[in-house]
């Protein structure tokens, strides 16, 4: 597989010599991405633009997990939870670099608890069927503990193991935005949009203008048809048409999403020892805790906080850091202090609204994760909820909406349900790597050649080394070390202090690869804030 390159000067060529898009897709996320893909395999002329970084927001802050939603089946919405073991399986098929199959595993303290969890995740191996990627098992006391080493036995009396999904979140962003360009598609992140093109006022769209972040320089870009697809940011852009110039300045903005927050500590290994993933389906307060391995660490959480204002980088309430504290040192034999935590980041869903209650501003665990697709009068599509695992099918949702309203002219088929993702290595590869290269795991059928580049020898970090610094700025449209150390590679998510560490050496190389400023100091004030305060 040939590298794409992703040279901006190139690419920003060829936009301003694009004269109109079939389709114009607003946010770079799971869902714009997703959309960017299903509309690009269609053959249709594609751009998405992209305020930041792809993934930046909600898409790179989940749990990391590929999951049907054991706690979705508890709440009764088999629908969903049929959809997305559908949608995990697919997953697994046509990423299988960044997806894997994951043991699971809920300790039980009572016996009636453990009968209660097994039967329901039996249920989840019936709406599986054959997307099923083991058999739910009842453990007895000593299997719990050999499959937990690190959990607390007072009381255990056995536990229940099942299977879902883990994977990378940024980086099948990135995959996605890769398979989308080499359909033809046009990606740009840091990329923000302005304002909307309109026959008048208040008419139908016709187009948007976007900036440059680096440059500042403005593009107005005609396009038929445009998807606001940026998650908790959706009513913003909607209000882009409220407030433009000419409209009443008393309207009343759309309220599409309800932002919930959550937050994610990570500590080391050490706490929790094994490859089974720990789930608590309900803790004292009624929330979920989850302890899962994840690239050398473990991720402890999360929270499901109401959040009233919507930002691109939420912090972690006190209250929240405590609540994860509290709820893991219950679980844990070797309990995690404050000191201990190496990196804390939230992320807000875009929960969609459903219409206004007494209860509104309540609590949002019990809120639905489905997604909703609207279409306006002047021909906006917007997109609102769902979860990373759902991606396709919402994807597929909002280009049969598109087709419904007749604002492209379509065919009703499921375009992508087998379409590999960039990087998937062919079942009978056989990359071939040594030990060392197997850390390029992750860059799939690139790997080998990703190992021949400048700096392949020069580790600046655990699993980071120059030539996945160049091959992000060659390759993978990384423009500044916020790009390099948060998404191409995760190590901010890991170790907040280790990437402050190696900020320096990567924002040297990636300035020699690019040319522009990779706004180090800006990264260092965020890396900071990733630290436990």
């Amino acid at each position: 597989m040939n590298p794409l390159l992703t040279n901006r000067a190139q690419l920003l060529a060829q936009l301003d010599h694009a004269p109109e898009f079939d389709l114009a897709i607003i946010g770079g996320g799971a869902t714009g991405l997703g959309v960017a893909v299903d509309a690009a395999v269609r053959g249709l002329k594609v751009v998405l633009l992209e305020a930041h970084d792809f993934a930046k927001g909600t898409s790179s802050r989940s749990t990391k997990l590929v999951h049907g939603g054991v706690r979705y089946l508890a709440q009764g919405q088999l629908p969903l939870v049929r959809e997305a073991l559908r949608e995990r399986k697919n997953l697994l098929a046509n990423a299988p670099h960044l997806v894997q199959p994951m043991p699971f595993v809920m300790p039980a303290y009572r016996r009636k608890d453990q009968w209660l969890y097994g039967l329901g995740l039996k249920l989840y191996d019936l709406l599986a069927g054959h997307a099923r990627l083991g058999p739910t098992r009842f453990l007895n006391h000593a299997e719990t503990v050999r499959a937990l080493p690190g959990v607390r036995v007072t009381h255990l009396v056995g536990g229940v193991q099942y299977w879902d999904g883990q994977f990378d979140d940024a980086r099948l962003a990135l995959a996605l935005a890769r398979t989308a360009a080499a359909h033809g598609a046009m990606l740009f992140n840091h990329m923000p949009v302005k304002g909307f093109v309109t026959e008048h006022p208040a008419g139908r769209i016709k187009g948007l203008i976007c900036q440059d972040a680096e440059t500042g320089q403005e593009r107005t870009l005609k396009a038929r048809c445009v998807v606001n697809a940026t998650g908790v940011w959706v009513d913003q852009i909607e209000a882009m048409l409220h407030t433009a110039p000419g409209n009443a300045a008393d309207v009343k903005l759309p309220q599409a999403v309800r932002p919930s927050q959550g937050v994610h500590l990570v500590v080391d290994a050490s706490f929790w020892p094994g490859s089974s993933a720990l789930l608590v389906p309900h803790t004292q307060d009624g929330r979920v805790l989850f302890a899962v391995p994840w690239q050398g660490k473990v991720l402890l959480g999360t929270t499901d906080t109401p959040k009233a204002q919507v930002e691109w980088e939420p912090q972690a309430l006190e209250s929240e850091i405590e609540q994860i504290l509290q709820e893991a040192a219950k679980y844990l034999v070797k309990v995690p202090q404050r000191s201990d935590v190496t990196s804390v980041w939230a992320g807000l869903r875009p929960l969609a609204r459903k219409a206004q209650t007494s209860q509104d501003q309540g609590a949002t665990q019990s809120v639905s994760r489905e997604h909703t697709v609207k279409v306006a009068t002047n021909g906006l599509v917007s997109v609102t909820g769902g979860k990373w695992t759902t991606y396709r099918a919402m994807a597929a949702d909002v280009m049969q909406a598109i087709r419904q309203a007749q604002l492209l002219s379509l065919t009703s088929d499921d375009v992508t349900a087998q379409t590999k993702l960039w990087g998937a290595p062919s079942p009978d590869a056989d990359s071939g790597l040594s030990s060392e290269q197997g850390q390029y795991a992750r860059y799939g059928s690139e790997a080998e050649m990703l190992a021949t580049l400048p700096g392949a020898q020069h580790w600046l970090a655990p699993h980071l080394n120059e030539a996945m610094v160049r091959f992000a700025a060659r390759f993978e449209y990384a423009r500044t070390v916020e790009d390099v150390l948060a998404r191409r590679n995760r190590l901010l998510f890991l170790d907040a202090t280790a990437a402050l560490a190696v900020a320096p050496q990567v924002a040297e190389i990636l300035s020699s690869e690019t040319g522009v400023t990779p706004q180090l100091a800006a990264f260092e004030a965020l890396a900071k804030s990733y630290q436990m305060p």
